[in-house]
């Protein structure tokens, strides 16, 4: 075989795979449709937000654990800062579901926090204007990841460890060998073989698996950069991450990095789903005004002129966990559609897993037991 494996998408969680299996001495060829990094997919938009008293589900702290012990190995191994903890707030009513999650998170997992209403939150961080009984959940090690900046540094710490990485080369199939063999992968350019394979092919997941119709579906997504009126209260220092639980929806948002705006925007945006060769990238005036209404309720500090707007896009599974396992008629081939618009702080362990079910006999000691596929899948016949 020329490669040990192959990782086709080299994104958020491609490139830490990539990565975590040349580390390991593993002959690798990362395969990349777009540039590196690029704006087509998931992972642009500067940063993304790291929380740790996850609300979705406690399952996830051991995994966030890893994972920031694994940005921080990535920091030192290639000298790039990716990693900024700056605090969290997860908030909204006192029974929702966001705050009671992250509350009990918080409590199972011994995890540093402080539960604060919305006056409290207002008080110690004057950019936020939240009603006085919402409720939070304040968490000091949550902060952002540069979103873009660490695929960089993945891909670097993977060249430097003998990873082969090809950009902007379209992979148009693969072909299992017959027994778990290894695979064949044929891009528009040439035709590869190795002994598994990694498809981390994000919106696009579901085209070069067919078994992910309807399992792993785009969603256009919207974030806005607006510049505040007051910028000294929307520094990382005063302006921790947030994912809020509102009377509109639920928002997530971030202090100024980079882009002279507050960052923030609204999960399942405008419910647009669609295959993501036709993805819609335009951004209008429709979606420039629900962020602003928003932000000029919660935010009013933060609502001076645009200074971004960009569309991206989430892959939603139906339960909005991620999807992590091998392909259940080829054992040699491992799926990974960690998305559903909370993956990205994930990445660093997520390409752990991977390396673990593409080496050795594909087991992994993290209980990725919830994130299989076979939860998505009851019913379906084999191998479809």
């Amino acid at each position: 075989m020329a490669f040990d494996v192959i990782v086709v998408g080299i994104g958020g969680m491609g490139s830490a795979a990539a990565w975590q299996l040349a580390r390991r001495g593993q002959r690798v060829l990362g395969i990349e449709r777009f540039d590196i990094p690029h704006a087509m997919g998931s992972s642009h938009g500067v940063t993304r937000i790291i929380r740790l008293p996850y609300y979705e589900d406690p399952a996830y702290v051991p995994l966030l654990r890893r994972a920031y012990a694994l940005w921080r190995e990535l920091e030192a191994a290639t000298g790039e800062r990716v990693l900024f903890t700056h605090g969290s707030l997860d908030g909204g009513p006192e029974d929702g579901e966001v705050f009671q999650g992250a509350l009990a998170s918080a409590r199972l997992h011994g995890l540093p926090h402080a539960v604060l209403t919305g006056a409290e939150v207002n008080e110690r961080h004057p950019g936020y204007a939240l009603p006085p009984n919402m409720r939070c959940v304040f968490q000091p090690e949550g902060g952002y990841v540069m979103s873009e900046r660490a695929i960089v540094a993945h891909v670097r710490a993977a060249q430097a460890a003998g990873a082969e990485i090809h950009a902007r080369e379209r992979v148009l199939g693969w072909e299992a060998r017959p027994g778990g063999e290894g695979v064949v992968v044929t891009t528009d350019r040439a035709r590869y073989e190795a002994g598994r394979l990694v498809l981390t092919a994000g919106a696009w997941m579901a085209d070069l698996a067919p078994l992910l119709r309807g399992l792993a579906v785009p969603e256009r997504q919207v974030l806005a950069w607006l510049q505040p009126q007051a910028p000294e209260l929307f520094t990382p220092e005063r302006f921790p991450v947030f994912n809020l639980e509102a009377e509109e929806g639920r928002y997530y948002g971030f202090p100024v990095v980079e882009v002279p705006g507050f960052k923030f925007g609204r999960y399942h945006h405008r419910g647009e789903t669609m295959p993501a060769e036709s993805m819609r990238r335009e951004v209008d005036a429709e979606d420039e005004a629900l962020l602003r209404a928003f932000a000029g309720r919660y935010f009013p500090q933060g609502t001076g002129p645009t200074m971004a707007l960009r569309a991206c896009m989430f892959t939603n599974t139906p339960d909005e966990h991620f999807l992590l396992d091998h392909h259940p008629a080829h054992p040699q081939v491992v799926l990974a559609s960690p998305c559903s618009g909370h993956g990205y702080k994930f990445c660093s362990v997520v390409g752990e897993v991977l390396a673990d079910l593409a080496t050795g006999d594909g087991g992994t000691r993290h209980g990725i037991g919830f994130l299989r596929l076979g939860r998505l899948r009851e019913g379906a016949p084999a191998g479809a």
